[in-house]
């Protein structure tokens, strides 16, 4: 019995061993990254300063609009440049678990029922893992306030820590950093403000989807409306429009987002509202006006005039706030300032082929305004153009520095951080692939997505072999894609010396214009030989 049952405890821990995960793959010689989030993309913590207590405000769905309202909503110090919350006993921290990384993963760790809206950075943070990186050694997270300005001392100082933190863990091996949205905005400031550290750590800095120039429709309707984090039947359960509205009035972030009024814009951003107008005789008429970004400040502070919220029982008054903007013109300076240090690389991935607000209008023909309090209470519509339906194409690609690489990849302004094609790129530019003859400005094939191979014999020896292939691809530069179908065939032979043998192959293959961001190509070849194998 003795026996037998050790055989069964063998074959219990050799069926455990079956089942046990895999250990880990870790590539020692990888580089380290530190991966710096946009806006909205940082857990945050309420600390209660009287009894040390910490708690989620940022992301949750139990309650999640109430706390929001108690722990986040805040005002702007103009001494410090800091935005402060209204309760006086609470500060607001991002934490630091996972060296970073827990509070940029997925933002709302108990969500389960569409989780995937509050995913940030998962998907990339498994996927490097699997290339070798590991949590705490290679991979790092930056996360932070990002009510805050993107010049913020308390932050710059945080971030010089960290970089140089990770610099004396990995035994000075310089960083990759990785940047989404607006953390590009906060490493360029520092990179501005303090070039010989950033020069001394980092190694190169891959900036997704930056809005380098600003974001001019999505600020705009943000200032006047609000925004929605989420979209769909999720938004029942989570912060109301009008919520964030009252917050990211406050925040010099947003006020940084607005579009640089000293870039020359291909498509110039405005604000367009259909006025009501009446005569002397009472008629009325609607009348179609037009303003430019600079001019648009005019409108925000009119419409804004009689926003206010009530907080703890006191109604508190909360226009359009210029010593915000006048910190936010600061903060552009310094950004056009900005130059890249001559021994950093740097890298600028863009999305496309979203229809992407620039222009916002409010009011119409049959329904003009005729007061523009009403602004905050309309929905807007849009004059969109090309980009990742947030941040304008020609926004992302104004980075104003010697870049050694600038790719488009069409996709949404968050759901690109899924994107495969995205990966791949990345990882090359990492030297975590080990290829040296992958090139991502000309290689561009995301996936087949038909593939069909057929051999037969004939009569003679002959063995044909025919092959189908489509292919998607995303070309490099939208702006040279060809809008007809372009055809063409290739052959080759060769014959034996001695004359056993002979092949012979033909191809000829079709690529179709852009659709969606993408290009299909149909690929048919035949092969035959004679003769010999």
């Amino acid at each position: 019995m003795a026996v037998l049952l050790e055989d069964v405890v063998k074959a219990v821990e050799a069926w455990l061993k079956i089942l046990k995960k895999p250990e880990p793959y870790i590539d020692p010689n990888l580089d380290p990254v530190l991966i710096v989030p946009g806006i909205a993309g940082s857990i945050l913590n309420a600390l209660n300063g009287e009894n040390g207590k910490e708690e989620r405000v940022w992301v949750r769905i139990w309650e999640a609009d109430h706390e929001f309202r108690a722990k986040l909503w805040c005002k702007f110090d103009p001494a410090s440049g800091k935005t402060l919350s209204l309760d006086p006993n609470t500060s607001i921290v991002a934490p630091q678990d996972r060296d970073g990384l827990y509070a940029i993963d997925c933002l709302d760790p108990d969500m389960i029922i569409a989780r995937d809206s509050v995913c940030y950075f998962h998907e990339m943070i498994n996927e490097m893992k699997s290339w070798g990186y590991q949590e705490g050694k290679t991979l790092f997270g930056f996360p932070y306030d990002f009510r805050q300005s993107n010049r913020l001392k308390e932050t710059m100082d945080r971030l010089a820590e960290r970089l140089e933190a990770i610099y004396t863990a990995s035994g000075g091996k310089k960083i990759n950093v990785i940047t989404h949205s607006m953390g590009g905005l906060l490493v360029k400031c520092f990179m501005s403000l303090h070039s010989d550290i950033f020069e001394k750590y980092v190694k190169s800095w891959i900036a997704i989807a930056a809005p380098f120039q600003g974001a001019p429709g999505y600020v705009t309707s943000t200032l006047l409306n609000g925004m929605s984090f989420v979209t769909g039947w999720e938004e029942y359960f989570f912060v109301t429009k009008w919520s964030m509205h009252q917050l990211l009035i406050e925040c010099p972030s947003i006020y940084e987002l607005m579009a640089c009024l000293d870039f020359e814009w291909e498509h110039d951003p405005l604000l367009q509202i259909w006025k009501k107008i009446e005569d002397d005789e009472g008629n009325s008429s609607a009348m179609l006006e037009t303003f430019t970004p600079e001019e648009a400040v005019s409108i925000f502070t009119q419409a804004l005039s009689q926003n206010e919220l009530s907080f703890d029982g006191v109604d508190i008054p909360l226009p359009f706030n210029t010593a915000v903007l006048h910190w936010a013109n600061k903060t552009r300076e310094i950004l056009s300032s900005a130059k890249l240090p001559s021994k950093v690389k740097f890298y600028n991935v863009y999305g496309t082929g979203l229809d992407t607000p620039q222009t916002v209008s409010y009011g119409s023909v049959d329904s003009p305004v005729s007061d523009l309090c009403e602004l905050p209470l309309l929905d807007a519509t849009y004059v969109n153009v090309d980009g990742d339906g947030t941040v304008p194409m020609e926004s992302a690609k104004a980075d104003g520095l010697d870049a050694e690489a600038r790719v488009g990849i069409p996709g949404e302004h968050r759901g690109i951080l899924k994107d495969k094609h995205l990966f791949r790129i990345v990882k090359h530019w990492l030297q975590a692939d080990h290829d040296p003859f992958y090139n991502p400005v000309n290689d561009y094939v995301i996936l087949p997505t038909l593939f069909e191979l057929k051999r037969h014999q004939e009569k003679g020896g002959i063995e044909v072999t025919s092959l189908k292939e489509e292919w998607e691809l995303v070309p490099g530069d939208q702006e040279d894609l060809n809008r007809q179908p372009v055809a063409g065939s290739i052959s080759a032979s060769r014959v034996a010396e001695d004359r056993s043998s002979a092949e012979e192959a033909r191809a000829t293959f079709v690529v179709h214009p852009q659709s969606n961001g993408k290009q299909r190509v149909e690929l048919n070849a035949v092969g035959v030989t004679a003769g010999g194998a």
